[in-house]
């Protein structure tokens, strides 16, 4: 039997309700910030995410769907949002937009071949937001407010946000330079990858999964020491404006992110929940200036985060939150002949025609049977259809919550049901 691929799920009736909860919820906080919605390809030209990314990235190295197309060009499913959104500002020119930084958000399923673990998938949904366009330390903070505002949205407490600054290129430099003095001489102790890491991006193997308890990273210089005065003025205004919104924060000086393109601000938040996992990281993001000149574009910076839908979901069953289900369908129509089952589906047109949900029974099981199939689908209301009400062309309106029944026209049928 061909089954679902590795990584991948399917997401069925029971729990799809959950996933249409927090999609139309983070549709209306992104409404509250201004942010606008964009739909960007599922696969974008590999050399993208290369120069973005970073060569370096295990994303890059590891973890990208990569295949040649028909034209034998070298296309990738995309990994990660960011990249993606920084193309299509540049290439429809968004640096001209007269509103400044341009605000914008995706949902959207990523793809990356990692090893499968609770709550990581080979294809996984991402919310994620971008402002382009200006360097301020204000819409680091937005963007930061908006992160804590849709993870308490969902009522979860048990949150940590975790910043540092990375400072600018020039501070990076630096403290790249120190990173490879401290880690050179022992770097035969660490995994193949930092040991290519320390060529190629020292800052990554403070992030690296494998050698976190090594020593010499507990050790190892901070970012802050090697900030400039530029990059510190900056990393303190955030500061002092997230303390001024009460939002609670911790600075790790270890913390950089896994990609290339971050300066300035990073951050990541954190489930504290009791049970929810080895891997507690929620969301994370950051500010990358220069992306743009990298991909050939303007002069422009921005900032952005994402989140996984599949781990929200974790943390909300971590702190035992459920999310309300839908109310189920208006109406049933039970029937009890053929004509009646005639009758009620040109009546079900009717119905749904005028925006009311409803439902009957294609099965031609008996009226007890019918009555239970209309409990699952916790109908609000139901009618049973027979040779009578055919030929008076009326029914019982039943309410199935409090037993209540009232006879009426099928006009009056469908146009009470409009009401309520």
């Amino acid at each position: 039997m061909i089954q679902v691929p590795r990584g991948t799920q399917d997401i069925l009736p029971e729990e799809s309700y959950k996933w249409q909860y927090i999609e139309k919820k983070l549709h209306e906080i992104a409404k509250n910030y201004n942010y606008e919605e964009i739909r960007t390809p599922m696969f974008e030209s590999t050399d993208l995410f290369v120069r973005a990314v970073g060569g370096s990235t295990d994303i890059v190295n590891k973890e990208m769907y990569t295949f040649k197309d028909k034209g034998d060009r070298s296309l990738t499913l995309r990994p990660e949002g960011t990249a993606p959104v920084v193309r299509s500002y540049i290439e429809n020119k968004m640096q001209h937009n007269v509103e400044q930084p341009v605000k914008l958000f995706y949902l959207a399923p990523m793809f990356r071949y990692e090893r499968k673990q609770k709550g990581r998938y080979r294809q996984f949904v991402q919310f994620g937001v971008e402002a382009i366009g200006v360097e301020d330390p204000l819409i680091d903070v937005e963007v930061l407010s908006m992160l804590m505002n849709i993870y308490r949205s969902f009522g979860l407490k048990n949150l940590k946000l975790v910043i540092n600054s990375i400072g600018d290129i020039e501070s990076r430099n630096e403290y790249n330079k120190a990173l490879v003095e401290h880690f050179s001489p022992r770097i035969d102790e660490f995994c193949n990858d930092c040991q290519t890491r320390i060529n190629t991006n020292p800052m990554r193997i403070l992030d690296c999964k494998v050698d976190r308890d090594h020593e010499l990273v507990k050790t190892a210089p901070r970012m802050y020491d090697y900030l400039n005065d530029e990059s510190k003025a900056y990393f303190e205004t955030v500061k002092a404006k997230l303390d001024e919104l009460n939002i609670n924060y911790e600075v790790d000086y270890n913390l950089v992110r896994g990609l290339d393109y971050y300066t300035h601000t990073a951050f990541e938040l954190m489930s504290d929940a009791e049970g929810f996992g080895a891997i507690t990281t929620l969301c994370g993001g950051g500010r990358y200036n220069g992306l743009l000149e990298m991909m050939d574009g303007p002069d422009k910076t921005g900032i952005g985060f994402a989140l996984s839908i599949e781990r929200l979901l974790l943390a909300l069953e971590a702190e035992g939150i459920e999310i309300p289900k839908d109310k189920g369908i208006d109406l049933y129509i039970c029937t009890m002949t053929d004509e009646a089952r005639n009758a009620a589906g040109t009546l079900l047109h009717k119905l749904r025609s005028r925006n009311i949900s409803a439902d009957m029974d294609y099965e031609n099981r008996k009226l007890k049977a019918q009555m239970k199939d209309a409990d699952r689908k916790n109908a609000q209301y139901t009618i049973v259809l027979g040779e009578d009400e055919l030929d008076s062309r009326q029914a019982d309106l039943k309410n199935m919550e409090t037993g209540e029944t009232v006879k009426l026209s099928f006009d009056d049928i469908i146009n009470t049901l409009e009401e309520l």
